[in-house]
């Protein structure tokens, strides 16, 4: 099975099947939390980031248990974040360490290296309790699975292709928004909104693999890209916050004034970056765009209805002759 709407299927089984493997997914991540619970945490949050995209690509559809669902994976992917960001840190760090390799030869980030990593071993032996954790993540993943039974989308082809439609607009529109703002401020709450918007649309673009204008697969990694880089851009703020903590938990100055100097370095050159890929994938208007969306998935999804009507009125005829 695949992450990718079916057009030739209801939208409901079609979102119920995604849903489901999706949650199966991070299931089977939180079953493994206790031998790597770095691997399995973080490959749990992004199967809920795929779910979550999901239901908001159909909240008009069904808005109050959509609302209710994506709140439910919204906690449970929170509750797990601590570990996660603490690890990020560190890999924050090795990337630093990678990129400027003249300035940091001989371990010159070893030291707040070391510092990241006994905050992730504190958090993980004592500051989070992982088994509770874990067992309240798999208890509300197991609940949300039963409440797939009931979803009720449209599944007629023109109510279904609005929906989908609207959910891609919403989406594209919360990006453009963020860019906005961020051409006028650059404040680091738009760039973080842009990157969940990106990553929202970059999921969008999997499941609408079909339907989507083309070229998608070109999109799709162009919008992927965008995203990985916004994602580090978000480490390096939460990085900088660090260093300009009072309490320097990385250490002080004289310690992590280099650290300093390449997270400003880097932090300027992915912001710039980031803008400027922005600006040229969300070029086009979002209303534009859906327009096209909305035109080829009522097309599509009427050709699988047709489909399987033919399909369905063949099995009845084979039944028939066989009694």
């Amino acid at each position: 099975m695949s992450y990718r709407i079916n057009a030739g299927l209801p939208l409901t089984a079609e979102v119920q099947r995604i849903a489901a493997e999706e949650i199966d997914g991070a299931l089977r991540h939180l079953a493994t939390a206790h031998v790597d619970p770095d691997k399995a945490l973080h490959g749990c949050r992004k199967r809920l980031k795929s779910l979550r995209a999901l239901l908001r690509l159909v909240r008009s559809g069904d808005k109050a248990l959509v609302r209710r669902e994506n709140a439910r994976y919204r906690d449970v992917s929170a509750s797990l974040a601590g570990l996660r960001e603490a690890a990020a840190l560190i890999e924050t760090v090795d990337r630093l360490a990678a990129a400027y390799p003249d300035r940091t030869a001989g371990g010159a980030l070893a030291p707040v290296r070391e510092k990241l990593v006994v905050h992730r071993n504190t958090l993980l032996e004592g500051g989070m309790d992982l088994a509770a954790a874990v067992d309240a993540a798999t208890k509300a993943c197991k609940a949300g699975m039963r409440r797939l039974d009931k979803l009720a989308l449209p599944d007629q082809p023109e109510s279904a292709a609005d929906v989908l439609a609207d959910g891609a607009r919403k989406t594209l529109r919360r990006a453009r928004k963020a860019l906005q703002r961020i051409d006028r401020d650059g404040d680091e709450t738009d760039f973080h909104d842009l990157r969940k918007a990106v990553k929202a649309h970059t999921m969008h673009l999997s499941l609408l693999k079909t339907l989507w204008p083309p070229p998608v697969r070109a999109q799709r990694k162009a919008f992927d890209a965008l995203g990985e880089r916004l994602g580090e851009l978000h480490d390096i703020f939460v990085l900088r916050a660090l260093l300009e903590d009072d309490s320097r938990p990385l250490g002080d100055r004289t310690e992590t004034r280099l650290l300093a100097r390449l997270v400003g370095r880097s932090e300027r050159t992915l912001k710039k970056t980031c803008l400027a890929e922005a600006t040229w994938l969300l070029g086009d208007g979002p209303r534009r765009t859906v327009k096209k969306l909305a035109r080829k998935a009522r097309g599509d999804l009427a050709k699988g209805s047709r489909r399987k009507t033919g399909d369905d009125v063949g099995d009845d005829a084979g039944h028939e002759a066989a009694t």
